[in-house]
């Protein structure tokens, strides 16, 4: 009978590691990832911004820091890491004065014409700019007003959700509330009228089955939509750590709290940029998760693109 007794127990806690191992396995975490390219500074521009990341290239904003007023464009081979600074073609120079802060970017093909929409964080003038680009060339092709209730409104993030023969339609998000807005396809100027559509949870949220007690002091940066799986990545940053949320289901219809994925999280804690780490951007090709970031130690300025080690969007 003893033995026997045993044997149960012995079969339970078995059964039972192996259950909470099966547990511990669905939550995917990761906290490891590769250099790609630097994006040194260059002409003024010491601030990475706004990033996107197209089926073959990435693309990376700087700015003149704490002046916004000026910006260059790095373009990066995701595969190769083969760099070069964007060249301004409507004013023949390798910056230009229209992105302000640039904090974040979309791609969107118009006409088979590549095309960027990068937000500009301004109060006044345009807060959002269209560039038409063909390979390292960029022009600028479109000014925006965006406007909340009748109120200039100046969005931190933007991403594209769709497309069609007459409208483009995008998310915006400021702060951990998503928007909604749409503009003519082919409109080089004019006014988008965002509504709001829900908030993003991040208070509480799960990293690594775990919560980050001071998560709610990081700082919002850029976001990315992959509106074919309708989920969407959310980087905060704070000193050398940054980390990004995950959201699923979320679509325009979306309302109230879209609470963070509990299964998936990424997380760099970097010991050596431990002055600076921030992901500014982050985006998705070929189910890789790239992104920008401002690094500094001790020795300075190391920021770059990357890409997350061993995810692949399923």
């Amino acid at each position: 009978m003893r033995f026997g007794r045993r044997l149960t127990i012995v079969v339970a806690m078995v059964l039972g590691s192996l259950v909470l191992s099966g547990n511990a396995a669905q939550a995917a975490y990761y906290n490891t990832y590769s250099d790609i390219a630097s994006t040194p500074d260059t002409s003024c521009c010491t601030g990475v911004q706004g990033f996107a990341a197209g089926s073959t290239y990435l693309y990376s904003i700087k700015t003149r820091t704490n002046y916004d007023d000026v910006s260059a464009i790095y373009r990066v081979h995701k595969t190769t890491g083969a760099r070069v600074v964007m060249r301004n073609g409507t004013n023949n120079t390798s910056t230009n004065t229209w992105l302000g802060h640039g904090n974040d970017m979309t791609i969107v093909d118009i006409d088979e014409q590549h095309h960027m929409f990068i937000v500009t964080m301004n109060e006044t003038g345009a807060q959002l700019v269209k560039l038409r680009y063909d390979g390292t060339t960029y022009y600028h092709a479109g000014s925006y007003q965006v406007r909340l209730n009748g109120v200039a409104f100046a969005p931190s993030g933007i991403d594209r959700v769709s497309d069609n023969s007459t409208a483009i339609t995008f998310m915006f998000k400021s702060g951990r509330t998503i928007y909604n807005g749409s503009l003519p396809l082919r409109a080089a100027s004019g006014t988008i009228n965002v509504t709001k559509a829900f908030d993003l949870q991040v208070d509480g949220a799960l990293v690594n089955g775990a919560t980050v007690p001071d998560l709610g002091t990081f700082s919002n940066q850029g976001f990315f939509y992959d509106e074919s799986k309708k989920v969407l990545y959310n980087p905060l940053t704070k000193g050398h750590r940054s980390i990004v949320l995950v959201y699923r289901n979320v679509s325009p219809t979306t309302t109230g709290t879209a609470p963070a994925a509990t299964d998936l999280s990424f997380r760099i804690t970097s010991a050596a940029y431990a002055i600076k780490f921030e992901i500014e951007g982050v985006g998705l090709s070929d189910g890789k998760l790239y992104f920008s970031t401002n690094r500094a130690n001790e020795s300075g300025a190391h920021d770059g693109v990357h890409v997350f080690n061993g995810y692949v969007a399923a």
